[in-house]
């Protein structure tokens, strides 16, 4: 089940969530222009590492062009291939302009990263010894559908349903649609032995709880939690009609 888009209309023009798409589409042509040999010393320079971040390991014998506490900030901008660095950017440009809305700008991108952050954390408190680096803006983006889900329950989100052959659009609410998500991060933590390379499911799980434990205390005074369903503009005139 893939998030398409949602009907939850905005009503600014999200700057920082724009931005940090940017930001990580030009992280990674850096990424991809260094090469493998160059990419792959990029990722072990500025991902996360928890053994590096705890002071278990030194990593490599050349001085860091970074000390180990900033790669739970770097690491969130960086990703593993084109469908990592996709499917982020999806999820992030469905629903990070209606958290953008709700907190501000400048509160927003402060969230973001706090959920980046958190998420890294979580990742790395669950193998302190491991020396696989993490990378990837899920952690963040994680953090932005904890926001959402609070904020717009019942906001219908457009999904792409794939069993087999079988392919279908459906409208769900959005507490189902990242309720399942979450429930699979959850599933998928649990059965992945500690310490294998792969998807980092527990910054999924970390990132999305910061998300709704922080979005209370970043969303303006005047933004309700649980919200009901909003209809885009053009929506609400297709249905009335010509005729009004």
């Amino acid at each position: 089940m893939f998030p398409i888009s949602d009907d939850n209309p905005r009503r600014i023009t999200p700057y920082v969530t724009w931005s940090l798409i940017g930001a990580c589409v030009l992280v990674f042509l850096w990424q991809v222009s260094l090469g493998q040999q160059g990419g792959e010393r990029a990722v072990f320079e500025f991902g996360m590492i928890p053994a590096r971040l705890f002071g278990y390991a030194e990593i490599s014998a050349s001085p860091e062009v970074i000390p180990a506490w900033a790669t739970t900030l770097t690491s969130m901008f960086m990703h593993g291939g084109w469908l990592h660095l996709g499917l982020n950017m999806l999820f992030l440009w469905i629903f990070g302009d209606n958290v953008e809305e709700s907190m501000g700008h400048v509160r927003y991108l402060i969230f973001y990263v706090a959920c980046g952050i958190a998420a890294a954390l979580a990742q790395a408190l669950i193998n302190i010894g491991s020396t696989i680096p993490m990378i990837g803006a899920s952690g963040a983006i994680s953090g932005v559908l904890g926001a959402y889900v609070l904020l717009h329950p019942r906001a219908t989100v457009r999904v792409l349903i794939i069993l087999g052959i079988f392919v279908t659009m459906a409208h769900l609410p959005a507490m189902i649609v990242l309720g399942i998500w979450f429930a699979t991060q959850i599933l998928s933590g649990a059965l992945t032995p500690v310490g294998q390379p792969g998807v980092a499911f527990w910054a999924h799980i970390g990132g999305f709880v910061a998300g709704m434990v922080l979005v209370p205390l970043f969303k303006k005074r005047d933004v309700a939690l649980f919200q009901p369903a909003r209809s885009r503009p053009f929506e609400i005139e297709r249905r009335r009609g010509p005729w009004g």
